[in-house]
């Protein structure tokens, strides 16, 4: 099969992109924005259908997918075991004797995302590799701890070795349309990373509205997050199209009229291959081909992995494995 190499973009030059460093909060530009809900559940919902690959396509969009996976643990019984196994999966994703049938080097995932408790064991377990850790912090899933705490916690994360800081915002700021409050609260977490980049958790399933999200996207945009991401994965409703769409968007006019390129991450529900294509045919046709590369894209999973490589060995062997010969751990 012959490809481009999806892990093209090197961990040398991951992030190499312009940091966002926002902007003043602009209230007249925050009040236009609408979102015109049957118009996004329309074109959603033509999503899966509007593009198909087949064959040796379909195996490079699924490597290509495998290189933005923020592999994932956060589990209340998480162990240093664990997360050690977590991460030789990171290290190989695909069993090297499937990369050799498609012709392909050595490939990684984008990070490894973990409770901050975990962060020392997983930087340890991927040194060398390039791989950076990335911290869910700020009182995560629900962000309802003390504000001083919740910023010692990214530090904390930080000084532990975590590159990428995954931070939940105070969704009664959106709810109640406090827009000043979080910027605010989004500014002082982006101060606090450093030089860690921050993805800024909009938790959209308990927003209410999709106004809110194009709204409270936009504002986290203006404060300087570097990533904007659907969900923790706790909440009831998680990743959707409808609201990918509606955050992408908002991504493509905030880089329209500031000139910075702001990165994007679904999470929670992202489990089957054919979920990974569509998601990744979306960014391709709203945003362009320079989001297809984990420095803007990510996806936020754990299982996704597995069916991804199922359908890998299907394509190479024309037959499906067991589920548990692609286990994490």
């Amino acid at each position: 099969m012959e490809t481009q190499n999806p892990n093209s973009t090197t961990r040398e030059t991951l992030h190499d992109e312009p940091r966002n460093e926002g902007m003043a909060l602009d209230m007249d530009w925050v009040r236009a924005v609408q979102a015109n809900t049957s118009a996004i559940e329309r074109r959603a919902g033509t999503l899966p259908g509007r593009r198909s690959v087949k064959k040796d396509y379909q195996a490079a969009w699924l490597l290509k997918a495998i290189t933005m996976i923020d592999l994932t643990t956060l589990a209340g019984d998480d162990t240093p075991g664990r997360v050690r196994r977590l991460c030789a999966k990171a290290r190989q994703p695909v069993a090297p004797a499937l990369l050799d049938a498609l012709g392909m080097d050595t490939i990684t995932v984008g990070a490894v995302c973990v409770y901050h408790d975990m962060v020392e064991t997983a930087v340890n377990a991927l040194q060398g590799s390039g791989i950076p850790v990335a911290a869910v912090s700020t009182g995560f899933p629900a962000g309802l701890s003390p504000f001083h705490l919740r910023v010692a916690e990214i530090s904390e994360s930080v000084k532990a070795g975590a590159e990428e800081i995954d931070i939940v915002i105070s969704r009664r700021h959106v709810l109640t349309g406090d827009w000043q409050a979080l910027y605010d609260e989004m500014r002082t977490f982006r101060e606090a990373c450093g030089d860690a980049h921050v993805k800024a958790i909009l938790a959209t399933g308990e927003l209410g509205t999709l106004r809110n999200v194009a709204r409270a996207s936009l504002v986290c945009m203006m404060a300087g997050a570097d990533f904007i991401k659907t969900s923790t994965g706790k909440e009831g409703v998680n990743a959707t199209l409808p609201v990918s769409l509606v955050m992408i968007r908002a991504i493509r006019d905030y880089q329209a009229r500031t000139g910075y390129r702001v990165g994007y991450k679904p999470a929670g529900g992202i489990s089957k291959a054919k979920d990974a294509l569509v998601y990744l045919s979306l960014i391709k046709d709203e945003l362009g081909d320079r989001w297809l590369q984990p420095d803007l894209f990510r996806f936020g999973a754990s299982s996704l992995l597995g069916d991804i490589e199922r359908q890998l060995e299907h394509h190479v062997t024309g037959a499906y494995s067991a589920g548990y010969r692609h286990g994490l751990g």
